[in-house]
């Protein structure tokens, strides 16, 4: 039998007409994929009905004593029926022996379908109605362009009657590749190569036993059905164990390809429908589940259904960006409490997210509950379309008692073989020994140099957060002067803060700040326009209408953005209070110093003979109260019954808190995980702190535990070769000298 790949270009060919049509090429598996359908109906249509023949132990249906028996039992395999096919035993390629005639035998021959595969095929369908490959549609428009007898009967040319179910699969999964290479309507959607499902089998076979129960396979992402379909044949290969398959996918013209590739399966259930929000199989556990589920696209579009999901699906939810977490956690609701998953996912889920966000809540989720066997990096350039490292998450809900809270990586990128000829993006292969390394270090569970068995805790980590103190030169806090007031019932509490009632604010603005142009009205409320600024006023009621057309507007205009915009450290900022106290923040030592203002009067004799008294003042009696802020603030009071409406200006000293995260290494014992965080503490923070929250997060890094060092050349090598250059250089220049 010949390679059925040689039609791979046969089948492509066919876009050669859509070209010449001047239909773009990104359009194309819209215009291909109904006739692919077709033809991979009729070929099987036409095999079943010889091996009917054969069952019957005749040579062509006439034979039989009873054709109605006979097409009854065709119909009881529930595969499809087109009576012109299998009854007047007429094929698309005889429908295109006669151009004259074609339009109407094409017509009555897609009307001969039964009602279910008209469906599928979108055969006269309304324009408001649901289609999934929209073969009517599809074949009008060509009828338009003049091409529709020419693309029928170059599909009709590609016999594939003389190969079975699986090589047809295998046929179809390249073309799908090819038009998953050219359209823009596949983000995301990243087709599994075969030598990846022959990995992810090998690893089901090692986990599964060849005892003949029956086995269910899910696929919750399935598209057009190539890992779904092509793990049950290499299981049903190997083992003798009766299964069925589920699938389910959003893609209309995917979904029609895998419900039609089940029909010629013994035992499959295929649904349309998005998995996410429709609950097509929630009843259901699965012994095995495979999936590839799409990564990189938002699900924004069904944020409310997910938020509003009331089947216990999702314990967290990833990043709006990238939905690939939501459809594993549904994986694993769907999974027997025996079961075993294979999912596909890139990088991201790994390590994306903090700890507390969705991403590491999520991988938490999965290692808190011992689902994670064995995380395996694929090579790059592997897909068909993308080139990124792809990593498979092996989730076992059974695991063996010696696999208990263990993981084991597997670095598998450099177990490929290049291709030597690109197919996409794919550029490497993982053959059968590349595999078989793979599938050892599975099986063994031990360290090697490219994998490695961790306690699941390993991955875990401490985000603890603190409330750092700062402190001053001396090591002094303001919280160590804070007053001491009691509470309602009356214990003793330390305050939070020192409130100032200050009868005067001075601070310096930037040279060439020009406060008479910005702010025009701050003269009229004691606020004096120069460098040194001065305000003295503190409760606001008046305004300029002039200026502005309520208080409010004041405030926010003005009043508000210089009180903002006031750095007590760097402004040289003054609080002077009744008593004259005078409170002020020392940036050199990183304190806040009070004092007293003390003026001074001095006689001073002109050179005429007059004496003037000039007046200075001075801040005496400093002291230090420790490091903390000086917190200006501006409020605006709405009118009451009783009161106007006005702008506060208040001051208040706080302690300088500054909160901090540190990551710690997680133990999973509550006590020896505390111990390692004081230990820490104690080791790497000098200031008063203290204890916030704790959050655990959980990050798998690859890169870290696979890291290799690029080794260095020796310096003698590195001199040989600048000496053998230095002679090449002599050689050249002795050259030219001739």
């Amino acid at each position: 039998m010949n390679n059925i790949l040689q039609y791979e270009s046969e089948v492509w060919s066919t876009a050669d007409l859509l070209i010449g049509a001047g239909i773009k090429q990104s359009d194309f598996p819209k215009y291909m994929m109904p006739y692919f359908a077709l033809i991979m109906l009729e070929s099987r249509l036409q095999r079943r009905y010889t091996e009917l023949l054969d069952e019957y132990n005749v040579a062509s249906a006439d034979e039989v004593e009873s054709l109605e028996d006979f097409l009854a039992d065709f119909k009881d395999d529930n595969i499809g029926y087109n009576k012109v096919v299998i009854k007047q035993r007429i094929t698309l390629a005889d429908l295109c022996k006669n151009d004259k005639t074609f339009d109407n035998d094409f017509d009555t021959y897609l009307k001969s379908f039964d009602t279910d595969t008209k469906e599928l095929l979108g055969v006269d369908r309304g324009n408001t109605e649901e289609k999934y490959l929209d073969i009517s549609g599809v074949s009008g428009q060509l009828r338009k362009k003049g091409i529709l007898f020419d693309t029928v009967k170059k599909w009709s040319e590609i016999d594939l009657v003389p190969f079975n179910n699986s090589e047809i699969t295998t046929l179809e999964e390249h073309i799908k590749r090819k038009w998953a290479d050219i359209s823009a309507e596949t983000a995301g959607e990243q087709y599994t190569p075969d030598d990846i499902i022959a990995l992810i089998s090998e690893i089901i076979l090692s986990k599964i036993e060849d005892n003949g129960e029956f086995l269910t396979i899910y696929d919750p992402t399935c598209g057009g059905g190539n890992l779904l379909f092509g793990v049950e044949d290499i299981i049903q290969k190997k083992y003798d164990r009766p299964t069925k398959t589920y699938g389910e996918d959003w893609s209309d013209s995917l979904y029609a390809l895998a419900k039609i590739e089940s029909r010629f399966r013994k035992d499959s259930d295929i649904r349309y429908g998005n998995t996410l929000t429709e609950l097509s199989f929630i009843e259901k556990k699965f012994d095995v589940i495979v999936a590839n589920p799409p990564y990189g696209v938002d699900w924004k579009g069904y944020r409310k259904d997910i938020l509003n999901d009331t089947s216990e699906r999702f314990h967290d939810t990833p990043s709006i960006s990238d939905g690939q977490f939501l459809f594993t956690q549904h994986i694993l609701h769907q999974l027997d409490h025996k079961g075993l998953a294979v999912v596909v996912h890139n990088g991201s889920t790994l390590f994306s997210g903090d700890a507390g966000s969705g991403e590491s809540n999520i991988r938490k989720y999965f290692f808190d509950n011992d689902y994670v066997e064995a995380i395996i990096q694929m090579p790059t350039d592997e897909f068909f379309n993308t080139g990124i490292y792809t990593y498979l998450w092996i989730f076992n809900k059974n695991k063996a008692q010696a696999r208990k809270d263990k993981i084991i990586l597997i670095n598998g990128s450099d177990f490929y073989e290049p291709l030597k000829k690109s197919r996409g993006k794919k550029r490497k292969r993982m053959e059968p020994v590349n595999r078989k390394t793979i599938l050892e270090a599975l099986t063994n569970f031990t360290d090697t140099n490219y994998a490695k068995v961790f306690d699941k805790w390993h991955f875990y980590f401490n985000k603890q957060a603190i409330m750092l103190t700062n402190i001053d030169e001396y090591g002094k806090t303001l919280e160590d002067v804070l007053p001491i007031k009691r509470n309602k019932d009356g214990d003793e509490i330390k305050a939070k803060s020192i409130k100032l009632m200050p009868s005067k604010i001075t601070f310096e603005e930037d040279a060439g700040f020009d406060i008479e142009t910005k702010y025009p009205n701050l003269a009229t409320q004691g606020i004096t326009a120069s460098t040194q600024m001065s305000i003295s006023q503190f409760f606001i009621t008046e305004y300029d209408p002039k200026e502005h057309n309520s208080l409010h507007a004041y405030y926010t205009d003005e009043i508000k953005q210089m009180i903002q915009a006031i750095d007590y450290k760097e402004d040289n900022l003054k609080i002077i209070t009744e008593d004259k106290s005078v409170y002020y923040y020392d940036k050199h030592i990183a304190t806040i110093f009070k004092g007293k203002l003390t003026e001074k009067e001095t006689e001073i004799t002109e050179y005429d003979g007059t004496v003037s008294i000039e007046k200075t003042e001075s801040i005496d009696n400093k002291q230090a109260l420790g490091c903390g802020k000086i917190n200006l603030k501006a409020s605006f009071k709405k009118a009451t019954k009783t009161k106007a409406a006005s702008i506060v200006i208040s001051v208040e000293l706080t302690p300088d808190y500054e909160k901090d995260y540190e990551i710690i290494p997680y133990h999973p014992n509550a006590t020896h995980n505390q111990q390692q965080i004081d230990a820490f503490m104690a080791k790497y923070i000098s200031k008063p702190f203290r204890y916030i929250e704790n959050t655990v997060g959980v990050e798998i890094n690859f890169n870290k535990v696979f890291y290799k060092p690029e080794t260095l050349r020796s310096l003698s090598e590195i001199t040989t070769d600048l000496d053998n250059l230095d002679k090449e250089l002599k050689v050249l220049e002795s050259q030219l000298n001739l």
